[in-house]
């Protein structure tokens, strides 16, 4: 499957609003109302992963090389990995979600 199949809207199974595709070829891979992603991934835009657990955004960090990232945690399997915020112009993530979850993973 090329890149443009994978590059689809979704609804988040988290709080049920309609996410749009990313303009500009990267993948949208989370919510960008509430940060939530689905583990679909082994390497970043492959959907391999079989575990379909939802990712919990539970950290925020800063990356010299990639600007802030949210870490998700898959609340079925564990495993974390970490996603750029997105700052789509169609549709970019919520800064108070951000700030929000900044003041979470500060405490």
């Amino acid at each position: 499957m090329g890149r443009k199949e994978e590059n689809t809207g979704f609804v988040c199974r988290h709080c049920g609003r309609e996410v749009l595709p990313l303009t500009g070829g990267s993948y949208r891979n989370h919510c960008p109302f509430c940060l939530y992603s689905l583990h679909v991934d082994i390497i970043p835009g492959d959907r391999a992963s079989e575990c379909g657990g939802l990712m919990e955004p539970v950290g925020i960090i800063h990356n010299s090389g990639k600007g802030w990232q949210i870490v998700h945690r898959c609340q079925k399997c564990g495993f974390e990995r970490c996603n750029m915020v997105s700052e789509d112009p169609r549709q970019p993530d919520d800064i108070n979600a951000i700030t929000a979850l900044m003041r979470r993973a500060a405490r």
